[in-house]
């Protein structure tokens, strides 16, 4: 049916397919809280869920207990040839540093954190941006004049966010005032709700009536704390209007559930490359939330004002002050 040389060029062929590496799976190793947080470390599952949906393909996964688990769990995977190795927080930035170069073959991605790495890919985002719509929401929303902030560590990307979150309260009501408390010093402050609770709670008692978490799990507790007495939260990272519906006003998402999906596309379809991603409003990176559960609390002016101030800020003629290029933030 064939001559001969057609059957060696087939045979030739069946040998190189046979021969040829399977696709690796990727793994993904999450922050300290889990990855059912109900916020920053739930987006990157959500995005890990996708890729498995579409794909049908495995994902190996660990979830970290202490930061000090990250080195080894990084190298681990790297060195069962998985790829890409995906890390999520910035305090899993000086581990990733490390085995990324201990395997320079192996592809790696990190969340919100960069990694000068020839073999990493970093996705960081315009929080200020997204924490802007939050205060200007916040702020309309408000009856009392005083919202309030939650943090969780006390770093730069948080401050970044309380900063945004000034600068659109104000541009609401300039005589608003803002409350803000960080949890702590060390990753743990993202894991601490029963602190967030009463951070909250605090608040309120001085008069805040919305309150943003920008504290990870820690942040659970602040909408819990919200949702008692009866005032207004607004959420972060994933979508949490369903927490406590008619008591979320909105929820400011960050697109890691995009970040961690497309870095494993990315090295499916051989289109990974390394280097800085920055994701904002304009590329979708950063959105705010309207859903059944809080379409009520959203009254038509203040959708038209964020509206607005989104596409404002995505043509670049709305500045938001980012205090990690731009200075101090000017707004208090």
């Amino acid at each position: 049916m064939f001559s001969g040389a057609l059957r060696t060029l087939l045979s030739v062929a069946a040998a190189m397919l046979a021969s040829a590496p399977a696709l690796a799976d990727p793994a993904i190793v999450y922050s300290v809280g889990g990855k059912f947080d109900g916020s920053f470390n739930e987006s990157a599952y959500a995005g890990v869920t996708r890729f498995r949906d579409e794909t049908g393909s495995a994902v190996r996964e660990f979830e970290l207990q202490r930061d000090a688990q990250s080195l080894q769990a990084l190298r681990n995977f790297a060195g069962r040839g998985h790829a890409p190795v995906v890390a999520i927080g910035f305090n899993q930035a000086s581990s990733m540093a490390e085995v990324a170069t201990q395997f320079p073959n192996v592809q790696f991605a990190i969340v919100d954190m960069v990694v000068e790495t020839p073999n990493v890919a970093s996705y960081v985002f315009k929080e200020h941006e997204g924490a802007y719509i939050a205060g200007l929401l916040g702020a309309m929303a408000s009856e009392t004049g005083t919202i309030g902030f939650v943090g969780g560590m006390d770093i730069p990307i948080i401050r970044r966010f309380l900063c945004g979150y000034r600068q659109g309260a104000m541009a609401a009501d300039p005589d608003v005032s803002v409350l803000f408390r960080m949890t702590g010093d060390t990753p743990a402050a993202f894991a601490d709700p029963v602190r967030g609770a009463e951070l909250a709670r605090t608040q309120i008692r001085s008069g805040a009536d919305v309150i943003i978490q920008a504290a990870g799990g820690t942040g659970i507790g602040v909408l819990q704390a919200v949702a008692d007495a009866n005032v207004l939260g607004i959420g972060t990272d994933s979508n949490q209007n369903g927490l406590h519906p008619g008591n979320v006003l909105t929820s400011i998402r960050k697109r890691v559930d995009t970040a961690v999906y497309q870095s494993f596309m990315d090295v499916r379809n051989g289109t990974f490359e390394p280097g800085v991603k920055v994701l904002g409003l304009a590329d979708g990176g950063m959105d705010w939330v309207i859903d059944d559960n809080n379409r009520a609390l959203i009254t038509p002016e203040m959708k038209a004002a964020a509206d607005q101030a989104s596409e404002a800020i995505s043509a670049g003629t709305l500045k938001v002050h980012d205090i990690i290029t731009d200075g101090p933030c000017p707004f208090s």
